[in-house]
Parts: structure tokens; sequence; C-alpha cells
């Protein structure tokens, strides 16, 4: 895999790429004032636009779901991409070449590598097309109408067919200017007595696309009884394709995954193209391979870890089927959705569903009812005698080890009370007991670290938009919303943007300001950032950067979102310049002193005559010398500071 990109060549890409360019090419945006352009949110549904994007930060947010970001996270966002992903797709529009660390390979010739293999994938999936239209092919359209697949349905899944001589493909990728070693590589062609040959002849294709739409694979199925070769047959490990990073269908399902914040996982090629047909566009499958942990990151992308997300599983009812299932509930935790399994009557598969009783029957099959942990409990206590008490014992010692490592404890002790009625025990805390017992050893063992803050909880991004964190943040701060009729919070949300946006205008005054300065809970989150990304005084020479660097420090994406907010935000004043910053500056510091001194006044009275001489002493010169810096900044303004 790729190392991490430098950090400068990110910074150019970030500066060499528009953001109103990038964003106009998603949604119409027109004038909104104060430099910025407003349109209809993207992200969620509205009528009156509320997102606003600001080319001179490089910022955009939306006033309505509170989405924000640089033009990074924008692309992120909307094309479901991974941080590595969209940079790379950025740098290639901007004619940027990027530099890797710690990669272990030139960037330059994997990049142009990636580039090339894409390209022969493309060409390949075009001839497969075209071959599945020929006499030999006959087979192939055979097998597809037999399952309730017709032209246009091929057409649309883009299913080809590989000629079943040794090198058609081969000669004509040869042809199209693929080298030999390119076509190896790739995993298309594959070495023979007398040079590469086709590593797919006489099979139904399906070509396996990345979550931007790239072909980066095939899946081939077995057509005629002398081919001696397995029935499936995927793409080898190459440069562009990992088996356990790739999802069949994610290209045509994740707008909808996360619009309906739903995914329903089945388990081959015609599964996903009968759901798709039948109206489930959520569907998508494992390419040759169990469910695992880098399906689960590419899904939690497209859902966003929203607490309401549901995952449905539809594994086949035999034993294989079972078995995935129980492969699939030891890493359920690692959702924030709720997982669910949905088995066909019969067992069959939705391909077969659909044949036999119709897309109704398909659309019905993935409607959520049995949870994922239920059915796996299920399956765990069905292999005991549970009319023994040995049977029963050894039953909830295997289960209870699997609700034991539920994170969230109000839901492992719904499930444990689940798991009692299951096995037969009437003494429910005891069994409630006894998986809390396991939970504590396991986290005291270190075998189980991970979140803790629940299945809903808020899950972090790294600053570099990586990999989802496995530990939910700590609050970023606490206390009463924000009030917009409160002058003080209008007078600190004014400050903090002319430090986001003017910067030149608060410093290097705003920097001694503390963050106990700023009263409203959120408003002092945002303070803490700018003061661990240096302060507003860098944002004088590089504006991006300094924000970058703010949005970095957030410490999670409320913080974030607020900060893009305040960054793209309209001034409610017509000038500003050194007197509005000036302004601005005296009252927040006015209202700071007079609150220490309301705050000493009232621990004097508290205390009356119970304070030491020398307290009171200390007490009453810290009022007057606060009282005489009050009334040097109501007088002389920010010229007092």
């Amino acid at each position: 895999m790729a190392g991490r990109i430098n950090d400068d060549d990110v910074k150019a890409v970030r500066d060499a790429v528009p953001i109103d360019a990038v964003v106009s090419e998603y949604l119409q945006l027109r004038n909104a004032g104060g430099g910025n352009l407003k349109g209809l949110c993207p992200f969620h549904e509205e009528k009156s636009p509320s997102f606003q994007v600001s080319p001179s930060k490089g910022l955009f947010h939306c006033f309505g779901c509170q989405e924000g970001g640089d033009t990074i996270a924008f692309v992120m966002k909307i094309d479901h991409l991974s941080f590595s992903e969209t940079v790379e797709r950025l740098a290639a529009k901007a004619g940027i070449t990027l530099r890797y660390e710690e990669g272990g390979y030139n960037p330059s010739h994997q990049r142009g590598e990636r580039i090339r293999l894409i390209e022969a994938h493309q060409a390949a999936a075009e001839f497969y097309v075209r071959a599945l239209e020929s006499p030999e092919a006959e087979i192939g359209r055979t097998f597809l109408a037999e399952r309730g697949f017709d032209q246009d349905a091929a057409a649309h899944f883009r299913v080809g067919y590989s000629p079943a001589g040794w090198d058609h493909l081969t000669r004509y990728l040869r042809g199209k200017g693929f080298s030999d070693k390119e076509l190896i590589t790739s995993g298309l062609s594959q070495d023979g007595r007398r040079g590469p040959i086709d590593r797919f002849r006489g099979r139904l294709m399906w070509p396996i696309s990345d979550t931007a739409g790239d072909i980066v694979g095939f899946g081939a199925r077995k057509l005629r009884d002398d081919d001696n070769g397995p029935k499936y047959l995927n793409t080898p490990e190459t440069p562009i394709y990992k088996k356990s990073q790739v999802l069949y269908g994610i290209d045509l399902a994740k707008k909808d995954i996360a619009k309906a914040s739903r995914a329903v996982v089945v388990e081959g090629y015609t599964d996903v193209m009968a759901c798709h047909l039948a109206g489930v566009t959520t569907a998508i499958a494992t390419c040759g391979t169990a469910f695992g942990n880098d399906h689960i990151k590419i899904l939690r992308r497209l859902l966003m870890d929203n607490g309401s997300a549901r995952v449905i599983f539809t594994f086949d009812g035999d034993s294989a089927g079972q078995k995935a299932a129980l492969r699939a509930f030891e890493d359920d935790q690692k959702f924030a959705a709720e997982t669910y399994i949905a088995i066909a009557p019969d067992g069959m598969d939705p391909c077969d569903l659909r044949l036999v009783k119709g897309d109704d029957a398909v659309r019905d099959l993935v409607e959520p009812r049995t949870p994922l942990f239920e059915f796996a409990l299920r399956q765990i206590v069905g292999r005991y005698d549970l009319e023994t008490p040995a049977g029963r014992a050894a039953a909830l010692d295997e289960a209870a080890a699997v609700v034991a490592k539920i994170k969230t404890s109000s839901v492992q002790r719904e499930v444990a009370v689940q798991l009692a009625g299951l096995v037969g025990i009437l003494d429910q805390e005891f069994v409630v007991r006894r998986v809390a017992q396991l939970a504590h050893w396991a986290r005291n063992k270190g075998g189980d670290q991970g979140d803790r803050g629940g299945r809903g909880g808020s899950q972090g991004r790294g600053p570099r938009g990586g990999t989802p964190q496995q530990t939910a943040p700590a609050p970023a701060f606490s206390g009463p919303a924000l009030n917009l009729r409160s002058p003080a919070h209008r007078t600190e949300r004014e400050l903090l943007k002319l430090a986001l946006q003017r910067p030149a205008l608060v410093s290097p005054a705003f920097d001694a300001y503390g963050v106990d300065e700023f009263t409203a809970p959120p408003y002092a989150a945002v303070r803490r950032c700018i003061e661990e990304a240096g302060g507003a005084e860098q944002g004088i020479a590089d504006d991006r950067a300094y924000l970058g660097a703010v949005l970095d420090a957030a410490p999670d994406n409320t913080v974030r979102s607020l900060v893009t907010e305040l960054a793209v935000e309209v001034f409610i004043g017509k000038t500003i310049d050194e007197t509005y910053a000036g302004v601005q500056l005296v009252h927040v510091r006015l209202r700071a002193v007079d609150r220490r001194i309301a705050d000493v006044q009232s621990s004097l009275t508290r205390l009356g005559s119970n304070v030491a001489p020398h307290e009171l002493a200390a007490a009453q010169s810290e009022v007057w010398v606060l009282q005489q810096y009050a009334q040097n900044l109501r007088v002389h303004g920010a010229a007092a500071l």
C-alpha cells in the first residue's frame, strides 16, 4: 500500500484546486455576498440555500446540516472516498505529482502504474461486454436469462464474456499499447509457455469497481463442464485489487447507502443484480472472501456512523451461511449501525428468491427483523442440550463470552437478559453479573480497550481524514446551548470570526485572551483550537495553512463544524476594520473583567467576617486594580488592552 502523502504536497493540492470549482461540479452556486457563494446543500434536503462556500478561505459550510471543511473534506464526503484517494484524485486534476513517505516505493512510478492498470481494466471490460454479443457467448446469455437477467440488466452491470481461446484479450490489450509486464501485473494475463495468456477464458465476467467507480478487477463464473477451474475465479491480489478492500456493487450502491443510511450485504454477483433490479439499490457483496474489517471501514464511511443506520446480512440458510453470520457478528461492534440478518425461506439466495417469487419477495426479505446478535446467540445455544444443567452451563459459558464483547453497558445488560431466556436460566441477574464479570476481566487483561462510548456514540476522525478512530472522543464542550440573543455570545462570536477570517485585525491582542474569557462553551472550544494552532497571528502570513491547523486541532466533528461555520459566516457589521475589531476585543475583555470583579466580591460577601485580614486586603487590592482596568477600557477602548 501507499505510504503517507507528504504534508507539503497535501497543502499544494489544497491551494491548487479552487473549492468553488470543485463544488460547482456538483451544484449550482450563486453570489451570497461578502465574497462567498451559496447553493442548495448536496448533503441534506432543503428548499432554500444554506450551503456556503468561501473561495478565499478554501472552505465550505452548511448552516442547515452543519457539514463543513475544505476541498478535500467535500470530495471525501460527496464521493465517499478516503483521504488519500481524494488527494490523489485532486492531484491528478491539478497536475501535481505526489510524494509519499514510509511507502518504500517510487511514488511517481507507482501512481503512473495505477493509472495504467485501471486503463487496462477499463479496456478489458469493454472487450468482455462486446464479446458477450458473440455466438460463442450464447451459453453466457442463456445463463443470465435463466436467472432472470435480460440484455438491459447485463448492460447496466456491464456483465461480459471472456472468449475461450488462449490469448484473445492479451492480444487485444497489446494492440492498445499495454506491455506484457502491465498485463501480468494487472492480473488480466498470466504467464504461459510462450508468453502471456488470458487469465479468464470461457467465463461470464463481472467488473469489480472501487468506491470511485474505477474498475480494479473481475469476477469470473464457470459456464462449461470441461472447465476444470473453480466455480468462481477472481482477479488475484494486484497493486490496485485487494479482495479484502473491495465490495462488488459499491460504485452503484454508495449514494443510496449514504442517503438511506442502510446497506444490504449479499453473497454473490447475481444476488447484487437481483436486489438492485428488485429495487434494493443498497445491495453489495464481498468478492471471494469473508466480510471483514476493511469492508466495515468502507461501509462506515458511507453510513457516517449514523446511530439510525442499518446493515442487513442476507446469508444462505445452510451451515456455511450460518458460519458466515457468526464471523460477521465477531466484527459487529465495529459498526455504529445496527446489524441484522435476513435468511430467505427454503434457504434461497436473493437471486433464486426473485426468480421464484418475484421482486416483492426480495424487498420483503431485506426488511430488518432479526438482530445479528440474537441470531448468533441462538446458533451458539442451539449446539447444547439445554435439558441438562451441564448443557445450560456450557451454553452460558460460550454465549456469555460473546455478549461480554458488547461495549455499551445498557445494550450488554439487555442482551444478557435475553441470553438468560434463551438458555433457560430464571435468575436473570446471575447471567447479567456473569457477563459483566467476563467483560471486566477482558478489560483488565487489555483484551478490549476499544470504544466504550456505545454503538451510537460519536466516532472521531483523525486530522488527516483517515480511518475513523475506535475510541469515542471526550465531549469537546459542555454547558448551555448558544444563545445568539445574548450580547455576550454575539460579541464572542464576532471576535472568533475575526480571528479566523481577518486575523490581522485582532492580532496580537487576541492571542493574549484566555479560553475562560469566552462564556459560551462551544466558543471556548474554538478558542482552544486557535491556541493549539499557534494563535491568530499565524493566520497573517498564510491564512489557509492557519485555518487547516485550527481544523486539525478540533477534538471532534462538532467543534470542526463550528470552526468552518465561523470561518465562512458574514460579519454583523457593515465596515470590518480595526475600529470594528477593537470594539469586539474590548467588549469581550470588559465582560471578563466585570465577571472577575463580581466573583471576588461575591466570595467576600459569602465569607463575611471569617476572611483573614491578609486575604481581605489581597482581594480588595485585586478588585481595585480590575476596576481601574475596566474604567480604562471604557474610556480608551482598544488602546487600553
